[in-house]
This record gives C-alpha cells, structure tokens and sequence, in this order.
C-alpha cells in the first residue's frame, strides 16, 4: 500500500476550514490534512499526528512537538494512551462472548455479579449488560470523586497508585443514580469498569487478557498493548501534557503527567495504542471482521446521546460506538481522552475508509484570539478524511 507522510513546522497560522465533498475524493489532499492538524496547535495541542487509510492507500500528517524542552515532533509510529476508545474494544470482546452463547445481552449484572451493584439505589438486578455497554444504565461516573485527575497536587501525590476495580465501584456506588435503567443516556465509565468484571467472570481471564486474545493478536494490532499497571507508555512516544485547573477557573502550565498508573481507568479507558493499529481496528470491526452478523448489528443500533451534542454533530451511541452526521453520510467513532493524552477518530459505514488523530494532551487551552470551534476541535480534520476534500 502506497504511503505518504508530510510535516510541516509547528508555526503555521490557523486556517479556515475547507468545504467537504459530497463523495470522498480516493485520497484526501495533504495539504488540508496538514492544515487541520496545524489548527489543532492553535487549540492548544503541543503536536499532533493523524493517519488516513482509504483503499487507494494512507496518509499521515503530523505538526508541533512530541517534546516541549528538545523540539522533537511526535514520531511517526507514537504510541498514545487513547482513553475511551478502550470500550469499543471491550464491547467488541463482550460481543464475541454473546454470539458464543457465554452470555446475553440481556442478562441482569447481578447474574455475574451478584451483590455488587447496590446502594443509594443503584440496583445491579434492573441493569441489563446491554444497558453497561449502550451508557442506559443510570449509573454514577466514579471518576467524580478521584481528586487527582483535577487537581496537580492530588495527581503529583498520587500518579502510581493502583486501584483495583471494585474500588472503583464503590465510588460510583456513594453516589445515587442518574435515573432508572434505561430510561436515558448518560456517559459513566461505572458502566465499563463492571464490563471488564463482567468478561473475567464469564471466562476466567482478565478483560485485558481477552481483549488481547481476541482483538489485539488476530488483528495483528502490534503496537497495541494493555499496560495494567505498568507506569510507562512503551517507546516510540510523545510526552503527555496536562493543565490542571486552578482554583479561580484558569490552567495552570502544563507538566509531564506520561508515567502513571492507569489502573484508574481500567476498562473504560487503559489502552495505548497508534493511529495504525487505531484504523486497523475500526475499519476491521465495520469490516465485520471482528464480530458475527448477528452482534455487529446489536453493536450498531442506537439511542440518542443527547450530551455529545457539543462536540460531535447529531450523535447517536451504540454498544461501545459512537454515531454522528458527516457531510458524506456519517461516521461510527468513539472519541478518547486520558490524563496528558487526546485520541479522535472515525470510520464510513463499510470500514473501507478510517482516520485517526492522536495529541499528546487531553486539556486543550486555545491560544489567544483563537476562536472556539463549534464542535470538538478534530472535527473538520476528521470529516476532511472521510469526506474529501476539494
């Protein structure tokens, strides 16, 4: 497959957005994918990289720094922590588990785990797996009551510790829900942290180890891994940057936050990953490659995810998958953040054509004079790959 890289200095002056094609031209123009990752810097990314596979071959862009104190942009092969994208692979891999017969999608969590998930009303024998997987279920996010991911001091003091996921649990469970199952959407990571507990029940391995078995190796995914609590992103990678905020609603500057345990996020959100392996993934699973008919069109169907709607357009979530509108008909995604790392990407509805942008931080502080963009600010790159341009 024929491969084209391009980089551009860092300094380059954001430029308007590009009007969309109605039919993806075979190969989207450098040129403007270059210049959508350059308007990234200007909203506060040190660097970025971005690929884009379509059946005519890739391209890949890159702009900034990889490292603030050498100048040294992002390597070409970076790995990133990609946050939540993570649950589209554990929804792949509770899927496969579902068209086997190990489970149901229909299943009460308290089947696999009973007594967990009770307390100030949260109540595991009204949550159906499929709710955890379609973020139906009403149960709190319990990343509200961690500090440290807010907070410098919290996270200096607190970066390698490990937490166990049934820690995690219970601090979703001090928590009432949000409604009762399946009568709304709210994102919670809750929902994937009982997943991840979900398959090692079901199978006897550690959702990291299936996710491995199942996903990782058949896709030949090389520079995919699941660290548990291994502090370090594996070389080649960019240093991940984060502002914490200040008291008086400001950032502070940002600080080196690459080590750290990322037991914290388990299975909502530990993996790292490349934008290779990214767009090997997607377009593989809407290739439907990675999961039977029958599960690839449960995993697709989907309910109104009405708090995305300031950064994604008309969205829609499935199992593990996000939908919205593009100007050529529409995208499946999942959007990824961890502390010091920001992961975006998107596939057509046939996994023939995928980009993926990865920026080494997840706290972006648009530069002065910069206008806020109406939707998340990897947009117009996004749609440009998907869409065409011209």
């Amino acid at each position: 497959m024929k491969r084209l890289l391009v980089t551009v200095a860092a300094t380059t002056a954001l430029l308007g957005a590009a009007a969309t094609a109605a039919v993806a031209d075979p190969r989207p123009e450098a040129a403007v994918l270059q210049r959508d990752a350059n308007a990234l810097l200007d909203q506060g990314a040190p660097g970025v990289i971005a690929e884009v596979v379509t059946p005519h071959g890739s391209t890949t862009v890159r702009a900034g720094v990889g490292n603030t104190t050498t100048g040294e942009p992002i390597p070409w092969r970076a790995k990133f922590r990609i946050g939540s994208f993570t649950k589209t692979f554990v929804a792949a891999t509770m899927l496969q588990l579902v068209g086997e017969g190990e489970l149901s999608l229909e299943d009460p969590v308290d089947r696999w785990l009973p007594g967990l998930v009770t307390g100030n009303g949260n109540d595991g024998r009204r949550i159906t797996v499929r709710q955890l997987l379609q973020q139906t279920s009403g149960l709190p996010e319990y990343m509200r009551l961690l500090p440290y991911l807010r907070s410098e001091q919290e996270f200096l003091a607190n970066r390698t510790k490990t937490l166990q996921p049934e820690e995690l649990i219970a601090l979703a469970l001090q928590q009432q829900p949000m409604f009762a199952p399946g009568t709304r959407w709210a994102y919670s990571s809750t929902n994937y942290i009982l997943a991840g507990m979900i398959i090692r029940r079901v199978t006897g391995h550690s959702w990291q180890s299936e996710v491995t078995r199942r996903i990782i190796r058949p896709l030949r995914l090389t520079d995919t891994s699941v660290p548990r609590t291994a502090l370090d992103v594996p070389e080649p990678h960019a240093i991940g940057y984060e502002r914490f905020p200040r008291p008086d609603g400001t950032f502070g500057d940002p600080i080196d936050v690459t080590r750290i345990n990322p037991t914290w996020a388990d299975a909502g959100g530990s993996i790292i990953s490349t934008t290779a392996d990214g767009n090997r993934f997607l377009q593989a699973l809407l290739g439907g490659r990675v999961l039977r008919p029958a599960q690839l069109a449960a995993m697709t169907t989907t309910v109104p995810a009405p708090s995305f709607s300031n950064s994604w357009p008309k969205p829609r979530y499935g199992l593990g998958l996000l939908w919205s509108s593009t100007p050529c008909g529409g995208m499946w995604s999942h959007p990824g953040d961890f502390l010091g790392y920001g992961f975006r990407n998107g596939v057509d509805r046939n996994g023939t054509r995928s980009v993926a942008v990865a920026m080494n931080t997840h706290s972006l502080v648009r530069k002065p004079g910069v206008p806020a963009p109406t939707f998340d600010p990897a947009l117009d790159l996004i749609q440009h790959a998907l869409c065409g341009t011209r």
